[in-house]
């Protein structure tokens, strides 16, 4: 919901650059790049109990074929 909200605040003052390149790059440095980096880091504990979940179930069925 917070970036939902953020986006929308960068998107407005993109709107209110004077130059369309200038309005992109505030989005893309306001809001894209932060985001990213955000989504990424928080991820990452997401990411490492799938893989740890993987690696279970590899074991459990390596198990079960010898």
């Amino acid at each position: 919901m917070t970036a939902i909200a953020w986006i929308y605040v960068v998107g407005l003052m993109a709107l209110t650059e004077p130059s369309v390149v200038a309005g992109l790059m505030t989005f893309l440095l306001y809001c894209v790049l932060p985001l990213s980096i955000l989504f990424y880091l928080t991820g990452s504990r997401r990411r490492k109990r799938k893989s740890l979940q993987q690696a279970k179930t590899d074991d459990k069925t390596k198990t079960a074929d010898t």
